[in-house]
Order: C-alpha cells, then structure tokens, then sequence
C-alpha cells in the first residue's frame, strides 16, 4: 500500500493479525535495498507479530524526498509506529537497516521494546577494513574494478545504472559461498536509487557513530552476523553486544553478510528463541 508519511509517500506491506506486537523490519543496503529483504527475513514471524516492512524514503519503490538522513529516516520509522497506534515496537534491521534501529531505539528509547540487528556496525569503522577484506573476498571469484569500488562508497554514483552495475561487481564478495546465477538474479531483482545511495555514503557515513548512546538501551537486543561478513565484519557486532547492557551475540559460521539466507532455518530458530526468552511476543 502508498502510506504518506512525513510529507513521503511509501510503500507499505504490513502481515500479521492487527493487535498483535508489532515488529517493524528495515531493509538494508540504502539505494540498493528494498522491503523485499526484511519481508523474507520477518515475515515468517508474522505468527507472532503485526509485522510491517516499508521501502525507506529515496529507496524501492518508495518516493524521493530528500533528506535521506539517519534522522528522518529514525522519524518515518516513528511516524509508522503512530501510525499502526503502537505505544511500543521491535524494530529490526539488517546492514544499513541496522543502523536505522539503531539511530531509531536511541533517539526513541521509550518507543522500543526489543531490538534485533544482523550484519551491522554501531559507527563508520568498518569502512576502513574495506579494501582489505575486499581483497581476500575475492580471490578466486571476482576481479575489482578499485576506480569503481571507491566510487560506490564514497558516494559518487552518477545514476540509478551506474548504481546497477557497480552493485553487480561487488554483489560476489557477499555470501560465503558465492552462487554467480543467484547473485546475478539478485542484481536484476533489486531496485537502484543512486540519490539515497550517495548521501549514505557521503553525507551520512562520515558522520555515524551511535557507540556513546549504546550503554543506556534497556530494551533486549539480539545481535547476528555471519563468521565471513567482509562489509560488517564480527568485531562491530561484537563492540555492540560489548556496549548494550541486555544483549546477545550470536555468529553465524557459515554465512557471510547474510545468515538469514544461507543458515535461513538456524536463523529463523535463533529469533524465535530470542523473541520467546524475553516474552516480545
């Protein structure tokens, strides 16, 4: 459905009874990512909760209405909760989308009653172990353009193609066990807002850092990531788990950035046990 939110008209998809706790899931990847990722991943706990996925502003099929900050993007999360009438949420994200849930459970604490987070970082520090562990990623499996890689996250994109095309380089680095027909039906399946994407990454990375705020989240906080993810690697989840009080770390062995995929039934096991051992549902 189209939901006007902040003056932004989105894409909605909301599964589950109404009346249950609600679980609002955040897609990842910026201007490369879509409801469709938090949808796979939550929807199947649509047993358990109201659960609503949304393209974020600038992202999906959702409208482009700058800013495409952690700010607005915390207060369209915001907006969507009164929206739904829940005093309180989960609010669950992966990659990028981690970020959001996080930006969102410390600019609203008293709006969360649990957090979940896969594959994410609590400041802009993975950046810098890029090119590193690019290098080791792709040996064997991809050739790196190195132009085009500091032009993808540097934020210099010049259009939703250019977008495209650079994500297909780097979509191999991604799994542990790179699949080239699946990454390559991934990349045609994927929607590309090259707008949202540079502010990502040249307006918003630069100046991430939510590591001060951490310690005073009381909500529970389950924290996933993939023994081989290279864009978020163990030690951000595991600084994280480090800083919230009332947190769980959990790594995936055999999964690089995205264990809901490639352990998709240990994973959906590991929520339901975290959801069902502090009664959020």
């Amino acid at each position: 459905m189209d939901l006007v939110i902040n003056d932004c008209r989105l894409n909605v998809e909301v599964l589950g009874e109404k009346g249950k706790p609600v679980l609002i899931g955040l897609h990842g990847g910026g201007g490369i990512g879509s409801l469709d990722e938090p949808k796979q991943t939550f929807g199947a706990l649509a047993d358990l909760f109201h659960v609503v996925v949304f393209d974020m502003r600038g992202c999906g099929k959702s409208e482009g209405v700058p800013p495409y900050s952690h700010e607005q993007w915390a207060a369209d999360v915001d907006a969507i909760r009164h929206w739904l009438g829940a005093e309180k949420v989960v609010v669950a994200g992966g990659s990028y989308g981690g970020f959001i849930s996080l930006e969102y459970a410390v600019r609203y604490p008293d709006r969360v009653s649990g957090i979940i987070l896969r594959d994410t970082s609590p400041d802009n520090q993975n950046f810098e172990t890029l090119v590193e562990n690019a290098k080791v990623h792709a040996e064997g499996r991809v050739t790196i353009n190195w132009d085009n890689f500091h032009r993808y996250w540097e934020g210099k994109i010049t259009s939703d193609q250019d977008l495209k095309e650079r994500w297909a380089e780097l979509i191999p680095l991604y799994d542990k066990n790179y699949d080239a027909f699946a990454s390559a039906a991934k990349v045609e399946a994927g929607f590309y807002r090259y707008e949202a994407h540079n502010a990502c990454m040249s307006i918003n990375k630069p100046n991430y850092d939510v590591k001060p705020f951490l310690p005073k989240i009381t909500a529970p906080t389950l924290i996933t990531v993939g023994r081989h993810d290279w864009v978020t690697p163990v030690a951000s989840s595991e600084t994280i788990h480090r800083l919230i009080p009332n947190s769980e770390l959990v790594i995936f062995e055999n999964s690089g950035h995205s264990p809901q995929s490639e352990e998709g039934e240990l994973f959906q096991k590991t929520l339901r046990s975290f959801i069902s051992a502090h009664h959020l549902a």
